[in-house]
């Protein structure tokens, strides 16, 4: 099921694993992804982020403020919190409402439909109002959709393989593919065979 995502997702989201390396942290929370999606560059979320003022140093800072780092260096899997787990539920909806790949816009959107989460606070705390920023990734998300040049129709369900990539990195995809097909399961969406075709809604 990764295989909806974007390119442009896709590296946020393993930035986001760097980030929390980078930190020494234990887990990949809402606060990771956020920074993940700045330092993507190229995607919806970063071109909305960077227009409300919002910087990565900034995101980073209040990061830093608000959990500090971690001790020691974890080199084994890092898991998603079940926050960001819930994000990547609500980005899903995102983009099928839209009937688009999920993108970084998706992704965001995803996070701020999170009051209560870790992205959302560091958001409030650099002064940024979520009604109005909410309906600026949505402008940005429907005006430049994200991954229509390399991809298959957003409605035609098509398995790509897998490539080879480092195993920190390919154990994080993987855990990402299983919880949103699950997700599209509970959606009604089949997560079976190449040949589905995702139901309006």
């Amino acid at each position: 099921m990764f295989e909806r995502f974007t390119d442009q997702s896709r590296q946020a989201v393993v930035l986001a694993q760097e980030e929390a390396r980078q930190l020494n942290h234990y887990h990949i929370g809402t606060e990771h992804v956020l920074a993940g999606l700045l330092r993507e560059e190229r995607g919806a979320a970063a071109r909305a982020l960077d227009a409300s003022g919002v910087t990565l140093d900034a995101v980073r800072e209040r990061i830093v403020a608000l959990a500090g780092p971690g001790q020691e260096a974890r080199r084994e899997h890092i898991p998603f919190t079940p926050r960001a787990k819930k994000g990547f539920e609500l980005a899903l909806r995102e983009a099928a409402r839209l009937g688009q790949h999920i993108g970084t816009g998706h992704l965001l959107l995803g996070l701020i439909g999170e009051a209560d989460c870790v992205a959302v606070q560091v958001l409030g705390e650099l002064g940024v109002d979520l009604v109005a920023f909410r309906a600026r990734v949505i402008a940005e998300t429907e005006s430049r959709p994200e991954g229509l040049e390399h991809s298959p129709p957003p409605r035609l369900r098509v398995r790509a393989p897998r490539t080879a990539m480092p195993d920190p990195v390919q154990a994080l995809l993987d855990a990402i593919d299983d919880r949103l097909s699950a997700i599209e399961r509970h959606l009604g969406m089949d997560p079976g065979g190449p040949e589905n075709v995702i139901p309006p809604s």
